[in-house]
């Protein structure tokens, strides 16, 4: 997610961190969303939100499909906090495309900071 964005849309992101999630893919169709593999490594971005303004988020009718789910995330400063990850129930198949989303999503990890290898194989 883009802190900025976030605050374009009226909402407050604090604490905002570089982390992976190990255990987890990125696959994306349509929209992106994580599946679980053993040996992946996903890459993003933590920040803490009220529960409100999550609410609010996630109420956007292109994302109301997203639902939590408790990961532990490994920050770039060693510590390792529980958090919320929005994921898809059902993964996009594998010959599901949206290169558009690709694009955006790639800008947005290449702003962020994300290893230059992850954003590449985004998509």
């Amino acid at each position: 997610m883009d802190p900025d964005l976030l605050r374009a849309q009226g909402l407050v992101p604090e604490s905002v961190a570089l982390a992976t999630v190990p255990g987890l893919a990125l696959r994306i169709g349509r929209r992106a969303a994580l599946m679980s593999e053993p040996a992946g490594r996903v890459h993003g971005v933590v920040m803490s939100l009220t529960l409100a303004e999550l609410n609010r988020l996630y109420s956007e009718p292109s994302v109301q499909a997203y639902r939590p789910e408790a990961v532990l995330a490994h920050l770039d400063t060693g510590e390792v906090v529980a958090a919320l990850c929005y994921n898809l129930p059902d993964p996009p198949s594998s010959g599901e495309r949206n290169p558009d989303y690709i694009a955006k999503l790639r800008k947005v990890a290449e702003k962020m900071g994300l290893p230059a290898a992850y954003v590449s194989s985004m998509g």
